[in-house]
């Protein structure tokens, strides 16, 4: 399911914003619906009346709003120096996979949000190994959730390396990992498992990375070639299938 979602982001053209819109729907109803409801589960515990889950939550978002604006002052102190000197802007040569020319610079953090999403499908491997000692109906359920999903995890993981400038031979290298990495997820559970309270944290962690991504990179690139209705109606429509996927799989 990884790889088929990595495949429809290569194929998705013109109805591309339409793909996007769904998969920030997605990626919303996950955090909603399943990454803080697990977190709060498994790490409830409050640090000056806040659930450190939620501590957590905001950390993720602030780090990866942190690291792009770090990149973006980076580009503004460079574009200034060049303009003061030859009196032109610096012209950025890396071509985005859709037409559109990133800023330099921001490949890491494509790379870094590639590699969360990576780490998070290993975290799915270790939901699944932890969920089958539990029982095998719990695991089975846990593992159609988590297949369900990971259509979302390969196009946002091939999307989002490509949406930050990095070309397409690392873009199919991170796909490939994140299709490896809940079956490696899954197999390190036979040999330990995790704290559930460290689980917690990390869910809630990564929760605020997944609703930066969805609400400040993926939602403005999908509305800004093609701000129509059915974009949105996209979007809600991803929203609504993780609920009904995590439903079903409760």
């Amino acid at each position: 399911m990884t790889l088929i979602g990595g495949y429809v982001a290569q194929r998705t053209g013109d109805r591309r914003h339409l793909v996007l819109g769904f998969a920030a729907g997605l990626m919303l109803g996950v955090v909603a619906f399943d990454l803080l409801p697990e977190a709060l589960h498994q790490a409830p515990e409050e640090v000056h009346g806040v659930p450190q889950a939620l501590l957590m939550f905001a950390a993720g978002f602030l780090t990866i709003h942190i690291i792009e604006r770090a990149v973006a002052i980076h580009r503004g102190h460079e574009a200034e120096y060049a303009e003061h000197t030859h009196g032109q802007r610096p012209a950025h040569g890396h071509a985005h996979a859709h037409g559109h020319t990133p800023p330099a610079g921001t490949q890491g953090v494509g790379l870094t949000a590639a590699l969360a999403l990576v780490g998070h499908s290993v975290m799915d491997g270790f939901a699944i190994g932890a969920a089958f000692q539990a029982g095998t109906t719990v695991g089975t359920v846990v593992a159609i959730a988590v297949v369900a999903h990971d259509f979302a995890d390969g196009f946002n993981t091939y999307t989002i390396t490509r949406l930050y400038g990095n070309n397409r031979r690392r873009a199919l290298t991170l796909l490939a990992a994140d299709a490896l990495a809940p079956v490696t997820g899954a197999a390190i559970t036979l040999l330990f498992t995790i704290p559930e309270r460290l689980l917690g944290l990390y869910l809630g962690f990564f929760a605020g990375f997944l609703l930066y991504l969805a609400t400040s990179d993926i939602l403005p690139e999908a509305h800004s070639p093609h701000p129509s209705r059915t974009t949105l109606l996209c979007t809600l429509a991803g929203v609504g299938f993780m609920w009904l996927v995590i439903g079903f799989a409760a």
